[in-house]
């Protein structure tokens, strides 16, 4: 739109980006080498500790998280002067967007006119509320006059409109030939966003763990102890969010008082001009962080060397630190507690129980009517060795080979694919994005302005669960057909390994709750708590700081020492909350138990590798669905 910039960086303003982004390198490097060191010495601590039994009754997917490939033509706003012009767009199992000029040039392996990866973006699919969102970009001033431009959006009314909205980066619009095509991208690109938003969330590997309580200590030393999905989307997408809300005042006042033109257009030129500053830091930060790659390696395996001979030594010397900085701050910690935490505490506890309780409820009705839909194909096969076949035949290919499968087999395809499929799992979805509202007014209190990071984390949940299901069913279908069954046998086998496969799902569903709320409740308050405490702890620590060092351990730090005893006694509190909500049953679950992880993870870390070299209706079921045990009587949740 009008009031672009000719050029949007000059080579001035690169080298003070580059700049900006070595400063901030410089700043953060330390931090993350000491959460490194912290996090190897808590995993070996973990492997030579007492293990606990394995609490998941389900087992786990092989298969990645993943998004389905979407594609079909759009039309799309771009161009200078811009206009609406028909392309094909691809959305790849990645969460990338890439879009052609046809679809022959797709088919023929062309390059697209453009690509995107998705991370940070929102769907809007309402014309009003973009151009809403515009107007509060660019604001006009009292007074001000405005020059009455030509406005694509308003001038061409967009019937079944797709807007992808970024803090920092360009928006692209899109609009879809009828509501169903709409709806069917929407979900689609949603999918795309959440898988590239938690990319590192997913990731069990300590480099990843440390890296993400690297980024937030560093932002406590810039004074901000809140969580706003920062976090989100891989390393050097992270650190550039960092450093864009660092920067964004400053270019606020720089730039908006020069751009001309009416306000809509200015405001696309604004996009415009963070699009280009975001692409130069993020290029700084993938570089910085490729750089640091070879040290890193080599930092984790000298890690590994020194610290498992002597970790006996060093969690003996941590635990007399512990002791003697927990009698310094145990009174102001026990009263920031009493006086600013256990009310807000028991509303949030609610609140995020009665969200997960409705997720999992929709995921096993899902689930039951998924398995009784597949058993009704299935009875009717000619025999036991037809079933079994079926159940591991050539249903799993492609999408595509499954066109030229029998129905039996397009529908064991089907249920396989329940967890990557948008449409069916949005049922799961939307009970976590019901919650946002609310859940958000009652943690801004406290300082956390995370809940995208929080319905996401949710919604991930939700598929890994229903992930872990399918392939269980699969798993024991395959194992209880034999050859010798004929069809009625195998159909009462299949019904039997329905009703243990929900038996399995309830009893990881329970654990998968607790210890989903209880870390949720830790990352919203520990921040806040931190914060409270800070000016009145300050000079305990400086004088406990002395004796830390001089245990000479890279993996030991006063600031994670301090962490540790606040985040202990915060759980504490935590668990009573569950106790007394769901019951006397054991909530001291581990944060890094099998529930909070059954993705296989391998290749998580190299997708994000990668990413640094690559700049409703339901079908009708009569089938009983047991409710998630335990649970409290109804209306104990605030819904």
């Amino acid at each position: 739109m009008g009031g672009r910039p000719s050029s949007p960086l000059d080579k001035q303003q690169q080298q003070h980006l580059k700049g900006q982004v070595d400063t901030l390198l410089r700043n953060f490097l330390p931090c993350y080498r000491g959460q490194l060191a912290a996090s190897v010495l808590q995993q070996i601590s973990q492997e030579l500790g007492p293990q606990e039994p394995a609490g998941c009754q389900l087992m786990r997917s092989k298969k990645l998280p993943r998004v389905r490939e979407h594609r079909g033509p759009l039309t799309q706003l771009g161009g200078h002067p811009p206009r609406w012009q028909p392309i094909f767009c691809v959305l790849r199992g990645d969460g990338r967007l890439e879009w052609f000029s046809h679809r022959e040039e797709y088919e023929n392996g062309g390059h697209p006119l453009g690509s995107m990866a998705l991370t940070g973006y929102t769907v809007l699919t309402s014309q009003r509320e973009y151009l809403h969102l515009l107007d509060t970009l660019c604001p006009v001033s009292s007074g001000e006059r405005t020059q009455g431009e030509s406005d694509p959006l308003l001038e061409m009314p967009v019937h079944f409109p797709l807007f992808l909205q970024h803090p920092f980066r360009r928006h692209l619009c899109f609009s879809a030939a009828t509501g169903e095509v709409q709806r069917a991208w929407r979900l689609a690109l949603q999918g795309g966003i959440r898988l590239r938003g938690t990319v590192l969330q997913r990731s069990q590997a300590p480099a990843a763990r440390a890296f993400l309580d690297a980024v937030r200590l560093y932002r406590q030393h810039q004074g901000h102890f809140g969580d706003d999905d920062v976090t989100l989307g891989s390393d050097a997408e992270v650190l550039t969010g960092v450093l864009m809300r660092e920067l964004l005042p400053a270019l606020r006042a720089q730039t908006l008082p020069g751009l001309r033109g009416a306000s809509r257009n200015r405001a696309w030129a604004w996009t415009e001009l963070l699009d280009a500053v975001h692409a130069a830091v993020l290029a700084g930060a993938s570089a910085g962080l490729r750089a640091f790659q070879p040290e890193k390696d080599e930092l984790l395996a000298v890690l590994e060397k020194t610290i498992r001979p002597d970790v006996d030594q060093i969690l003996l010397q941590r635990e007399r630190l512990v002791g003697r900085l927990r009698v310094e701050v145990q009174r102001p910690l026990e009263s920031c507690l009493r006086g600013k935490v256990d009310a807000q505490l028991s509303l949030v506890t609610q609140k995020l129980l009665s969200t997960t309780e409705a997720v999992l409820l929709a995921v096993q009705s899902l689930l039951a009517q998924g398995m009784d839909r597949l058993s009704r194909h299935l009875r009717g096969s000619s025999s036991g060795t037809q079933l079994r076949k079926e159940i591991l035949g050539p249903a799993f290919p492609s999408k595509k080979s499954c066109s030229h499968l029998p129905a039996i087999g397009a529908q064991v395809y089907s249920f396989g694919e329940m967890p990557w499929d948008p449409e069916l799992m949005q049922t799961c979805y939307r009970e976590a994005e019901r919650s946002r509202g609310h859940l958000g007014q009652l943690v801004v209190p406290v300082g956390f302005f995370g809940t995208q990071s929080l319905v996401f984390g949710a919604q991930d949940l939700a598929q890994q669960l229903m992930a872990n299901a399918v392939a269980t069913f699969l798993q024991l279908a395959d194992q209880c057909l034999t050859t010798a069954l004929d069809c009625t046998q195998a159909a009462q086998r299949l019904e039997k390994v329905r009703g243990r496969v929900l038996k399995k799902f309830q009893s990881d569903s329970s654990s998968a709750q607790r210890k989903f709320v209880r870390g949720w409740l830790l990352c919203i308050f520990l921040p806040f708590v931190l914060r409270q405490l800070e000016e009145g702890c300050k000079v305990e620590l400086l004088e406990f700081e002395g004796d830390v060092l001089a245990v000479g351990s890279p993996a030991l730090t006063i600031e994670g020492i301090y962490k540790d005893i606040v985040q202990g006694v915060l759980l504490q509190k935590i668990d009573g909350e569950l106790k007394k909500t769901l019951g006397a049953s054991d909530v001291s679950c581990t944060l890094d138990g099998c529930s909070e992880a059954p993705w296989d993870q391998t290749g998580v870390d190299e997708e994000a590798e990668a990413q640094r070299r690559t700049c409703p209706g339901q079908p009708g079921s009569s089938a009983e669905v047991q409710r998630l045990c335990p649970l409290p009587p109804p209306g104990t949740f605030c819904r």
